[in-house]
């Protein structure tokens, strides 16, 4: 020991640097001189956080607190112990600041992946959400408050893979996801109609937005199946497209394109462009989905409806979108970021005899006041309004996970019909040639 603390400063630096960041406390405590050299050393906590994660792009005043707050993280994951909301923290933080797709495989998402790769993992904190409990799993880590189930399901939408537990001595998820996102108890004035609390607050509701999350990939997946694999779900990769700044267009070549316009170049949200849409619709029969709500019953308001196993129909549509107007925000909305208004046409990829299939679309997007962007869309036939839809972008503003919501009757009929959508950019492009993309977009679904 005595040999090893005269070797340089420069030496020691360079010989902690090959220790584990875990590691370096228990390190630290053999002895006062290595203890006193640790602490002194600010560089070596920098170095060793920009080994194993990306660097965030704001200043970092201590990368010793940084560094400790996710070594933390990673043995509480490795533990099992229920600290869900310390661990909801540092994942959305290492998103936040994860780098772009064109810097390769974030070294934040990496870490992420390798410790949510591990089922229990998954199970205590991914699922510990209302829906995972009334489909029957007991996790090791059972969330002691609706704020946690609510954290809960914000961890599974940015994972982006939903888990079914088919298999699992547990009911499969996707029966009761649909129950909830065709109940129309849950289509309010406070929650806008929309995945948020019905509160009025504006704030999101995870747990429907994970619900919705959970559906249109189960939709997507038997869609797959039924196609021979020409669409795949597109919420496949976890923790892909969940940070702001992720989606990046692709280079597309020989294809025409109208020319941009001044007034997108101050569109913060990446508005313009070729965006993919899926919704599904419940019932075939709307006096199925009439009696699944209004059925002579006693259930109380707060008592979630049965399971519903019957499938549904889905579409895929093809939106091409231009922003029109750039406003300020209103005292409603987040200030940092203005409203933007759009409108474009949104085209069906199937169903072409489908009246609702193809219509004019226009919307807005503008920040809330709890930071999350959200979207506002009407479909318009011949000139009048039919349905708008509210959602919320997961992972940030131009996230390349997309935004997930609900649509509806843009008259807030009671009644319904109402369901989940969800839609993802695909390029920046708005190509003017009819059958510019159509190759391509079977392989868009799964980008």
């Amino acid at each position: 020991m005595c040999m090893f603390l005269e070797l340089s400063n420069e030496l020691l630096h360079t010989i902690f640097l090959g220790v584990d960041p875990s590691d370096l406390a228990a390190l630290s405590q053999s002895c006062q001189a290595l203890s006193t050299f640790v602490k002194s050393d600010k560089l070596l906590y920098k170095e060793l956080y920009l080994q194993r994660f990306d660097g965030p792009p704001r200043d970092v005043p201590c990368w010793e607190t940084e560094l400790k707050k996710l070594v933390k993280c990673q043995k509480i994951l490795e533990s099992k112990r229920d600290s869900i909301k310390f661990v909801g923290r540092t994942v959305a933080s290492l998103l936040e600041t994860a780098s772009t797709p064109s810097d390769s495989l974030s070294l934040n998402r990496a870490f992420l992946i390798e410790q949510f790769c591990v089922q229990q993992n998954i199970d205590n904190f991914l699922c510990s959400s209302s829906l995972f409990e009334h489909a029957g799993l007991d996790t090791q880590v059972p969330a002691e408050t609706p704020a946690d189930q609510q954290l809960s399901a914000k961890l599974h939408c940015l994972y982006g893979v939903p888990v079914d537990l088919i298999g699992r001595r547990v009911k499969p998820t996707h029966p009761y996801a649909r129950s909830r996102v065709y109940d129309l108890r849950n289509y309010t004035d406070a929650s806008l109609w929309g995945p948020f609390m019905a509160d009025g607050t504006e704030n999101v509701d995870w747990e429907k937005v994970e619900a919705i999350m959970v559906v249109l990939n189960y939709n997507l997946r038997v869609f797959s199946e039924r196609t021979n694999g020409d669409f795949e779900p597109f919420w496949s990769i976890p923790f892909e497209g969940a940070s702001p700044d992720s989606f990046i267009s692709p280079k597309i070549l020989c294809m025409p394109s109208e020319p941009s316009l001044p007034i997108e170049s101050q569109d913060p949200y990446g508005v313009t462009g070729t965006w993919m849409r899926g919704t599904t619709k419940h019932h075939a029969d709307y006096n199925d989905l009439y009696h699944f709500n209004f059925a002579p019953d006693d259930l109380p308001n707060d008592e979630a409806r049965m399971p519903i196993e019957t499938e549904e129909a889905i579409r895929l549509i093809r939106m091409k979108l231009r922003v029109t107007k750039i406003v300020p925000p209103g005292e409603d909305d987040g200030q940092a970021l203005p409203v933007v208004h759009f409108k474009g046409t949104s085209r069906s990829l199937h169903s072409q005899w489908d009246p609702n299939a193809n219509s004019g679309i226009r919307g807005t997007v503008r920040l809330t006041r709890e930071g999350e962007i959200r979207w506002t869309t009407f479909s318009v036939f011949h000139g009048e309004e039919r349905w708008r839809s509210e959602g919320v972008q997961v992972g940030g503003i131009r996230s390349a996970r997309g935004v997930l919501g609900n649509w509806f009757d843009k008259d807030y009929d009671m009644h319904g019909p109402a369901g989940p959508t969800a839609f993802w950019k695909i390029t920046d492009e708005i190509p003017t040639e009819k059958k510019a993309i159509g190759g391509p977009l079977p392989h868009v679904i799964f980008i």
